[in-house]
């Protein structure tokens, strides 16, 4: 079978999670798994992250590669990537439900698309936390009908589509992601049925009204990409 997948995490110090996903995806039942290449951008870990991901290289094609800030990560992974579709995953997710690797490329390839992404839930959060990841998810659902919007916790690409849009950009200090998703075309993004799990890492750091607050500024500025360029506290506080 050849290889039609690469997957690209970036990480940094995520010792304590990266380990659940790549479980996770040693449990997804896609036929080529065997063959995918499982790229590690690391931005300089000093907690056993490297280790932690070469340890499941007898299951895993994994491989380190280096990183930065997510953005820089991700595209350093997929410029390493020859195959048709890239999947960018955030390292402290997890895919709970072992058939959803196989679905994604599925819709991709039976509806030509160029990104899909799936919902988003809790981990071990509060209501608060849940209501937030549900609005996220209905945010996502309205972006399928107007103009497509996916977070990298899980962001299926066609990669030279992928390309074509530039990449992550690098400068971007902040939604990196968002800003790449909103240059799909409506007609070729989906949001496959599922979803991933997530920690409130987010939410306990910033707290929950600074997020929301954060979301609203990127909708107001959603044709400003000097907004995005300029430092907005999210890095230097949400580590």
């Amino acid at each position: 079978m050849v290889a039609e997948l690469t997957i690209v995490i970036p990480a940094k110090n995520e010792v304590a999670m990266l380990p659940r996903l790549l479980e996770s995806l040693c449990r997804q039942d896609y036929a080529g798994l065997v063959q995918t290449r499982v790229l590690v951008a690391d931005a300089g870990s000093t907690d056993g992250t490297v280790e932690a991901a070469l340890a499941f290289r007898g299951r895993l094609a994994v491989e380190v590669v280096a990183g930065g800030l997510p953005s820089v990560g991700r595209n350093a992974g997929a410029r390493l990537a020859t195959t048709k579709y890239v999947l960018f995953l955030d390292a402290d997710v997890e895919l709970p439900e072992p058939t959803l690797l196989r679905r994604a490329l599925w819709r991709m390839e039976r509806r030509g698309l160029h990104l899909a992404t799936t919902n988003i839930a809790c981990r071990e959060g509060s209501f608060f936390d849940d209501v937030l990841y549900a609005g996220n998810n209905l945010m996502q659902r309205v972006g399928s009908f107007t103009k497509p919007f996916a977070t990298g916790m899980f962001m299926l690409f066609d990669r030279e589509v992928f390309w074509e849009l530039g990449g992550f950009n690098e400068r971007a200090l902040f939604a990196e992601d968002y800003l790449l998703s909103k240059g799909v075309a409506r007609q070729r993004f989906r949001i496959v049925r599922g979803r991933v799990l997530t920690t409130n890492r987010r939410f306990q750091k910033l707290g929950h009204w600074r997020m929301v607050w954060m979301f609203f500024k990127t909708m107001v500025h959603t044709w400003d990409e000097e907004y995005f360029l300029e430092d907005q506290g999210y890095w230097g506080e949400a580590g």
